[in-house]
């Protein structure tokens, strides 16, 4: 680990005095010149995948001229070596799906890539299904938006993937669902009445991107409707390659639904639930031309929402068509629209307060009054995707993104709280609007020069993203001598009545809150694979320029972020790696001394270790990390009033070990278990806050979180079709959403809650029933708010229920 220190800042050292020399360095490790050694016969190697993006195993493929074959391996993989140089018909073919041909040109010495996405030939069964339907929860390979051209097992990095089905058996219907119960160490901070999702990990929140974009914003983005999401993928620590800028604890990337080329297909569902759940989708898949270079892919959704407190709903609809049009057997273009829109109840409506501390109020105890202003919000995206396959090694990727965002409604919060629980509540309007324009372009390749394998990523991502909110216009809805009583609420009319907003101007002349970025990123890495591949080392750095306002000067941070990692397969089975990472994030303020503000930066050490088991059902990522993060502005505590000048905290220091597991232990037996050990402390403590000392936890985390669920389907007899599922979340060693200086505070308890369901499946109709909080525990996070001196915290609720049907054509 020593001789990893060194490296670490002999590559720090060479970074700040001559950049351009490392990125001169770093092209040195790309091949695209480099002339292949002439000996020996050469080979074709590549991944076969499914037309949903699994690994199609037991695919033949073979050089008919040559009479060569091979099958493909449990990830999808094939190799056929000893072949002479020339140019050949290679031929891949299985059971239920359309021969593919491509003519292929191999050279001495050199290993051509070969991939391939498989077709459904109409009405006959995909032999790989019975591969996905063995591991409903694992997935081997990422959505190609994380631009890695490579299985999971061989990314030096803990990346997790939520496929659809455990989404589907726990019946989520957004990203506030509990989808941080599914990897390990995840944990949700405020909830907003399912308006967004903010999830922490390692200490710091996950950035939140959509399709390889990064949406993530002060208040958002607005929680994806799972009728929309494929899947779900968690990438655990920093990756400059796929982030402008972040924190180092990684991101969640969701996934959205996009055609397959498999004709015609989908899905209706239905779902009633407790507190007047009643919600409909539909999915539709298929081909809008005979020849297949037209493909189509709809989801629409309805739904409207109560809650277990009263006067509290969310009422959305969801519209997402999707076009793929293969304009060659080399070049394919998506386009995608989203349009979601949301009426709620006051986002407020989920916060609870109280002076003598959490808990103390009855868990369906909200501020909202019948006819508050509800909230309005219109979300729309697109994205326009063009995928060029230059040559067998070589594929070009480019992407627009566009984002528009509106909200209307208001927010009510405590003006004052009262130590007998009476208070005066406020509400303030909450007029916000954004618009993100987004711009990527990078190739991959995949070369080999002499018994060097190269995977190559490089490529431009640019973004702007405008942000304005108008949080300006108050009203208090009760007076002193009228307060609201928490311990005997009066739900009618205020006492000073209801506020009317005045929203005549437009936003933009309403001195609003703002809060822009532009960016502009290349990146470049290198993964040398040795010895047939089984040892992999990647080089990788990325220059990153960003220009932020958030309402005052404009700043701007330029930064070079290195990426250095080690992957070894052990066996066919196993894989042990081992990375070192750099994140940053700019930063905006007013130092009191005038000195210039630093961005925030991250150092990320990890290793860990990937193994598939039972041949390749089920699997486990091990992983140890540590991360450093400096220069994090607080609030300088001898500001006076209408003050607003900064401190620099000094130095965070995260530790924790991470453990997922998952995949199919038995026939019909599917398993998702995970655990992780976190620990956040301060490092090291500026002189400016006196009240702060190294060893204070650093807020938004649990010490041990645990999560597991099992399902279990019978397969055989005259049940067969039916199953059951159930799962546990655990926290301990809980701490709040936000740092505090008071004293002697009351913590958070544990947290334990127990879900289960039971299903019925037959041919194409799907029967399920969730049951959720089994134990009906009074289940809560919360935090304390320093400058209104009291509790705040949100509930959950209680024992509920869903049922669900869904048919399948």
């Amino acid at each position: 680990m020593n001789h990893f220190y060194v490296m670490r800042d002999m590559l720090k050292g060479i970074v700040r005095r001559h950049l351009n020399s490392v990125l001169l360095i770093l092209c040195l490790f790309v091949p695209v010149i480099a002339q292949a050694q002439k000996q020996g016969p050469g080979a074709v190697t590549g991944i076969i995948l499914s037309q949903e993006g699994k690994p199609a195993e037991a695919v033949t493929v073979a050089v008919p001229a040559l009479n060569k074959g091979t099958t493909t391996d449990t990830e999808g993989r094939f190799l056929l070596s000893d072949i002479p140089a020339g140019s050949y018909l290679l031929r891949v073919s299985g059971v239920g799906v359309k021969q593919e041909e491509r003519k292929v040109t191999v050279r001495n010495g050199r290993t051509t890539v070969a991939d391939f996405t498989l077709v459904q030939i109409a009405g006959e069964l995909l032999e790989v299904s019975v591969t996905e339907k063995k591991n409903r929860y694992k997935a081997d390979v990422p959505s190609s938006s994380l631009r890695l051209n490579e299985p999971l097992k061989e990314i030096p990095q803990n990346v997790q993937i939520i496929t659809s089905r455990v989404m589907a058996d726990q019946q989520m219907l957004t990203m506030a669902d509990g989808v941080n119960r599914l990897v390990s160490g995840a944990t949700r901070v405020e909830h907003w009445a399912d308006l967004y999702t903010r999830i922490n990990t390692r200490g710091s929140r996950a950035s939140a991107f959509r399709n390889g974009v990064n949406v993530t914003s002060s208040w958002g983005p607005l929680n994806e409707d799972m009728s929309m999401v494929d899947h779900i993928e968690f990438v655990k620590g920093p990756a400059g390659f796929m982030m402008s800028n972040g924190e180092p604890s990684g991101i969640y990337n969701v996934v959205t639904k996009k055609p397959t080329g498999a004709g015609f297909n989908g899905e209706a569902s239905f779902t009633l639930g407790s507190f007047d759940l009643y919600r409909a989708s539909l999915d539709l898949d298929g081909k809008l031309e005979k020849t297949g270079k037209l493909l189509y892919r709809l989801n629409v959704m309805g739904q409207n929402k109560n809650s277990f407190r009263p006067y509290e709903y969310n009422n959305r609809y969801v519209v997402a068509p999707a076009i793929t049009y293969k304009i060659s057997d080399q070049t394919t273009l998506t386009a995608e629209y989203t349009y979601q829109h949301v009426k709620m109840s006051d986002p407020g409506s989920a916060y609870s307060f109280a002076k003598e501390g959490y808990g103390v109020l009855p868990r369906d105890f909200t501020l909202v009054s019948a006819g508050l202003t509800p909230t309005n919000i219109d979300d729309h995206s697109v994205f326009v995707n063009l995928q060029h396959q230059i040559s067998n090694q070589w594929k070009l990727t480019t992407q627009l993104s566009y984002f528009n965002y509106t909200q209307r409604g208001a927010n009510v919060w405590p003006d004052a709280v009262n130590p007998d629980g009476t208070m005066i509540r406020g509400i303030g309007s909450w007029d916000a609007k954004s618009e993100y324009k987004f711009g990527q372009a990078y190739v991959n390749g995949d070369v080999q020069t002499g018994k060097i394998r190269h995977r190559i990523l490089g490529g431009l991502d640019m973004g702007i993203k405008n942000f304005m909110a108008d949080f300006g216009q108050y009203f208090l809805l009760d007076s002193v001598g009228g307060e609201f009583d928490s311990h005997h609420p009066n739900y009618g009319p205020p006492n000073n009545g209801y506020p009317v907003w005045d929203w005549s101007t437009p936003l933009e002349q309403r001195n609003p809150n703002i809060n822009d970025q532009s960016y502009t990123g290349l990146y470049l890495q290198d993964e040398l694979g040795f010895l047939e591949n089984r040892i992999r080392l990647t080089l990788a750095g990325r220059y990153t320029y960003v220009k932020q306002n958030e309402g005052g000067p404009s700043y701007d941070a330029k930064k070079f972020t290195p990426r250095v990692g080690l992957s070894v397969s052990i066996d066919k089975q196993t894989s042990a790696y081992a990375l070192y990472d750099q994140s940053f994030i700019p930063q905006t303020g007013f130092m009191r001394d005038s000195s210039k503000i630093k961005p925030k930066t991250g150092n990320n050490l990890e290793v860990g270790l990937k193994r598939d088991w039972m041949d390749s059902k089920w699997s486990t990522t091990l992983s140890v990390y540590r991360i450093i993060r400096k220069d994090e502005l607080r609030s300088d505590p001898d500001n006076q009033q209408n003050e607003q000048f900064s401190v620099v905290l000094g130095q965070t220091k995260t530790q924790g070990i991470e453990f997922d597991m998952k995949g199919e232990l038995l026939p019909g037996l599917n398993l998702l278990v995970n655990y992780a050990y976190t620990d956040s402390k301060i490092d090291e403590a500026t002189k400016a806050i006196p009240d702060l000392k190294v060893g204070d936890r650093v807020p938004g985390y649990a010490t041990h979180n645990v999560n597991a669920w099992l399902s279990y389907k019978l397969e055989q007899g005259v049940l067969k079709g039916l199953g059951f599922s159930g799962g546990f979340s655990y926290m301990k060693d809980r701490d709040t959403w936000t740092a505090t200086s008071a004293a002697n505070l009351i913590g958070l308890p544990d947290y334990f809650r127990l879900d289960g369901s039971v299903f019925w499946e037959k041919g194409k109709i799907r029967v399920t029933a969730n049951i959720y909080n089994i134990l009906d525990k009074y289940l809560y996070s919360g935090t304390y708010e320093d400058w209104g001196g009291y509790y705040s915290w949100q509930t959950e609720a209680g024992r509920n229920f869903r049922f669900n049907v869904a048919y399948r054509f």
